[in-house]
């Protein structure tokens, strides 16, 4: 295996996961689409977040 293999296995791998973190994203906001207004808080939301929200 030389280089230029090396570089081109790097680089798919590059575009292989950022593709795949795309499509997560894409997918994973229109599922959120439609449970937006439940209140219900993503699991990265902790209770350091209700200081800076606007009250409803």
């Amino acid at each position: 295996m030389n280089q230029s293999d090396v570089l081109f296995l790097v680089v798919f791998l590059i575009l292989l996961s950022s593709l795949t973190i795309f499509i997560v994203q894409f997918v994973r906001s229109r599922r959120r689409g439609s449970d937006e207004g439940d209140g219900r808080a993503g699991w990265w939301e902790g209770p350091w977040d209700d200081d800076q929200r606007p009250p409803r």
